[in-house]
């Protein structure tokens, strides 16, 4: 069962539910990835605006979430909608990320946005590989992707710079119209 929700109708039940996910999803690929959910948050770095949660009888079964925002690519500004907090129980591995798309797809279609745009690391490759062969998104390489941190702290930079896959999800123009750039200025925190 899908639920595609705006972020101001989750109630604290919700993001308490929602935290305890990430930790179990997120803490097997590293302490550190778990940590942003230790305090019951729901979200990592930028807070997403709208959510697509699925449920099974056993509680969360996937969750990814989207932010409409500009990026620049290049020298070009382009309005997207940022996919992330992308997360699939582990018992479930392997049946998430198309579903969560297709889940979506209505969402990203009433927000008129030209693309969806997101990254993941290169250990995903495989996975999001099989996924682009249904078309539904492409591999953008070459790119590197430029965030500011989601904590301004005084002996760090208050930005990192990522060589990471960059994935495009063309929904209001064809993926002929995505800018050429060898950087990605998110110019905010990561999804």
């Amino acid at each position: 069962r899908w639920k595609v929700v705006w972020e101001n109708d989750l109630e604290p039940s919700d993001h308490a539910e929602l935290s305890n996910f990430f930790r179990a999803t997120y803490g097997p690929t590293g302490e550190f990835n778990a940590k942003p959910f230790e305090t019951g948050r729901s979200w990592a770095g930028a807070r997403p605006e709208r959510r697509a949660i699925a449920y099974d009888s056993k509680g969360i079964a996937s969750h990814m979430g989207l932010l409409r925002r500009f990026i620049k690519v290049g020298d070009t500004d382009l309005l997207v909608a940022e996919l992330g907090l992308y997360g699939v129980r582990p018992d479930l591995e392997g049946l998430g990320i198309a579903h969560s798309i297709r889940a979506l797809a209505p969402a990203l279609q009433e927000l008129a946005v030209p693309f969806a745009f997101g990254t993941v690391r290169h250990a995903m490759r495989n996975h999001v590989e099989r996924f682009c062969r249904d078309g539904i998104s492409n591999i953008v390489t070459g790119v590197r992707v430029r965030s500011t941190l989601p904590d301004v702290l005084p002996d760090m930079p208050s930005t990192r710079t990522e060589d990471v896959l960059v994935l495009v999800f063309p929904i209001g123009r064809p993926m002929s119209e995505w800018p050429s750039g060898s950087l990605i200025e998110r110019n905010g925190c990561e999804l």
